[in-house]
């Protein structure tokens, strides 16, 4: 069986096909720029800050300690990735909590080193005194969590 085409069916199975791909192709560009929309722009979604629930008191109590003041250095500081919370104490005796979620794509920071906030997702880097932005692609600062200093236990108030 011999099957003929005139030559503008034959053009016309290459064009569909090619447009397919380009069809493909952008979509999987706007997933792809999608991703990486930052929290606060549009199509972004907020990161969540929220804290475990182990970080409140079970029965009504006081709330366990998250640390010790001795574990957490002078000019340096602590990530709790389980409980989404960073401890820094930028200078003796000062303590200071932020929320461990980078404010660029919700990442959990994952050190605290040479003074910084590190995240580990896309290089963004926090001052361990404020949590304001020293390097992005974050544009907004961690967001401050209330603690309490009591003897050498700190608690989140």
């Amino acid at each position: 069986m011999n099957q003929e085409s005139t030559p503008g069916e034959a053009a016309a199975a290459p064009m569909a096909s090619r447009r397919v791909v380009l069809a493909g192709a952008g979509a999987a560009a706007v997933a792809v720029l999608g991703g990486c929309a930052t929290y606060g722009q549009s199509g972004g979604s907020p990161p969540d800050n929220s804290l475990p629930e182990e970080s409140e008191p079970s029965d009504g109590g006081t709330p366990k300690p998250l640390a010790q003041t001795s574990d957490i250095p002078v000019g340096g500081g602590t990530v709790f990735d389980q409980r989404r919370v960073v401890v820094t104490q930028p200078q003796a005796g000062t303590f200071k909590a932020y929320t461990a979620v980078c404010t660029h794509q919700g990442c959990v920071v994952a050190e605290v080193r040479n003074g910084e906030i590190l995240c580990p997702c896309h290089g963004s880097k926090f001052k361990i005194a404020d949590g304001s932005v020293i390097a992005g692609p974050a544009s907004r600062p961690l967001r401050a969590i209330d603690l309490k200093v009591t003897g050498t236990d700190i608690t989140l108030a």
